[in-house]
């Protein structure tokens, strides 16, 4: 559609010059009702490029953008949007129910940490539908979203505009390191919710 493609072209020419608030509108739009693919991303390398020493507030601020965004969402797929869910997951809802429901905390953390084309809002909607806890999602989100955008920013100051492509090229050292931040975040959290458990009967 024209006035999407203009929309987009808008969000992309406007958001720079809010610094820090353009990076969690774009992240908070781009999280729940809205998809804005990359634009937070690209807004968080240019802004770190820019501005160095401001990096680390710059992806504090993308994944307070990001978990808001995701719990608007999360709380709409809970009221009642199992319909959408399905609709929109087609072939793939079982197999999203199935990661959800063996393990909330990584089939939320691991599908937030990668970039588009992964379907990372039917994972958000499937939580809700399904109703996974707030506290263990909230939690994935921050650490999936947190080590994405801290390592997307430490790219940007590292390499400057060509901070995506370095994620490309080192995907590899990237995705190990994902998966050993996640896992060690799950244990973490797990270590906390176990003093949440019913003692046995």
């Amino acid at each position: 559609m024209q006035w999407w493609s203009k929309f987009q072209h808008w969000i992309g020419a406007a958001l720079p010059a809010l610094g820090v608030g353009g990076i969690f509108f774009a992240s908070f739009l781009d999280s729940s009702l809205v998809s804005l693919p990359l634009v937070n991303d690209f807004l968080l390398v240019e802004l770190s490029v820019l501005h160095p020493a401001r990096m680390p507030l710059y992806a504090v601020t993308a994944t307070l953008g990001s978990l808001a965004g995701c719990l608007l969402l999360f709380f709409l797929a809970r009221k009642g949007g199992e319909a959408y869910f399905h609709r929109h997951a087609g072939g793939r809802a079982a197999r999203v129910r199935s990661w959800l429901q063996k393990n909330a905390f990584l089939a939320v953390a691991v599908p937030s940490i990668l970039p588009p084309p992964m379907p990372f809002k039917l994972f958000v909607l499937g939580a809700g539908v399904f109703q996974v806890g707030v506290r263990p999602f909230s939690l994935a989100l921050i650490a999936g979203r947190g080590f994405r955008y801290f390592a997307l920013g430490f790219l940007a100051v590292k390499y400057g505009e060509q901070a995506q492509r370095a994620m490309v090229d080192h995907k590899l050292a990237f995705a190990l390191a994902a998966l050993v931040f996640v896992l060690l975040s799950y244990l973490v959290a797990r270590a906390a919710f176990s003093g949440d458990r019913p003692p046995s009967q």
